[in-house]
């Protein structure tokens, strides 16, 4: 398996630097945006639709693109990097979309740009230095990951060494992407907000990764537009991709729950609610005594288990009906937030909840 990811990696840098065939100097200031607002606004949308697979979204994204004056080869190189953000797949769609593009424009004369390419490395380049000291600047000090060596390898010289090190983009261009992208991803909350930082680093202005939430919502993309928030302010706070609403924190049930959950009431008289769990939050264990209880999951990832049974997996559109009586808990996934409705039905005047025990680390990380 090693020898073919290591062929992989070997084919995608040579098709990148067949892609360089003309080599043009470069004096860009890498910690620098090379794109004005309209180019970055493009930018950010190729970057967010490659990473969800839309791939009729990104041919819009990319035809406006290049009318804004970004060149074939600014987009190509972007969409080769996000290959180690979002995989071979998707990255070589998004490759094999932006040839449509090309192919079509050029059938209906428009103005195709191909830009300059990438310079050539210098005698002795050493791939593995020259992405340490990238990786090192980008994190904000050195950065070993130890649990694997394999990987750190890989990040050091494959993708800070050898792709950062193509002057097609400046390494403030590249983190603004990774961003972009990465915001249009669910559970990667964490990796998200370690490349804000890096942005941060690499030169990116405050307006500038703001600028990435205000496209994504104007173009309707705000589920991506709140992580990208969220990142930005550094809480990394879960955020549901649905017309549901986040609510308040739910301060007065605190103590029955392990981790922050957030409910919105949605209808006074009969009860309705919407609860969102951050990762890993869940509530006790407890009973719902004179009442049947139903939960219908709108948005994310998470559990619902009845006491002596095995655990039932919340997706969007699961129900679940708790009989009356029913020992239970419920709450989201350690990777990811969880949403759902609540409200009851056949609820006697004898109607209450009996708190119990929490669900125990032990018990919860066996899911």
């Amino acid at each position: 398996m090693k020898h073919i990811y290591r062929i992989a990696l070997v084919a995608l840098t040579m098709a990148m630097t067949a892609c360089s065939s003309k080599i043009t100097t470069t004096d860009n200031d890498m910690n620098t945006l090379s794109f004005n607002n309209e180019q970055a606004a493009a930018m950010t949308l190729i970057a967010c639709y490659e990473a969800q697979g839309d791939l009729s979204s990104l041919s819009e994204a990319i035809d406006k693109a290049l009318e804004s004056g970004l060149t074939v080869n600014q987009v190509k190189e972007a969409l080769s990097q996000l290959y180690a953000y979002t995989g071979f797949p998707r990255s070589l769609n998004a490759l094999g979309t932006l040839q449509k593009i090309i192919e079509q424009r050029k059938a209906d004369g428009k103005n195709v740009e191909e830009g300059p390419e990438a310079s050539p490395m210098p005698a002795g380049y050493d791939a593995l230095k020259q992405g340490t000291e990238v990786q090192t600047r980008l994190v904000g000090q050195p950065f070993d990951y130890a649990f694997c060596p394999a990987e750190d390898y890989y990040l050091k010289a494959h993708l800070f060494g050898d792709i950062f090190a193509r002057d097609v983009l400046t390494h403030a261009d590249r983190e603004f992407i990774t961003v972009s992208a990465l915001s249009g991803l669910e559970g990667v909350m964490p990796q998200l907000i370690s490349h804000v930082r890096g942005a941060r680093n690499m030169g990116v202005t405050e307006e500038q990764l703001q600028g990435i939430a205000a496209t994504l919502r104007s173009r309707g993309l705000e589920a991506a537009a709140l992580r990208c928030e969220a990142a930005i302010a550094g809480d990394g706070k879960p955020i549901p991709p649905s017309a549901w609403p986040l609510g308040e924190p739910n301060d007065a049930f605190a103590q029955y729950f392990t981790g922050q959950s957030y409910l919105a009431v949605l209808d006074p008289a009969s009860g309705l609610c919407n609860v969102t769990f951050e990762p890993c939050c869940r509530n006790n264990w407890h009973i719902h005594h004179a009442a049947v209880q139903h939960l219908v999951c709108v948005s994310g990832r998470g559990w619902y288990q009845e006491w002596g049974k095995e655990p039932v997996e919340l997706k969007p559109g699961t129900v679940v009906t708790v009989p009356a009586g029913t020992k239970h808990w419920h709450g989201a996934a350690r990777d990811t937030w969880m949403q759902h409705l609540a409200y009851y039905t056949d609820q006697k005047a004898t109607y209450r909840t009996e708190w119990l025990e929490p669900v125990t680390d032990e018990q919860y990380k066996k899911l």
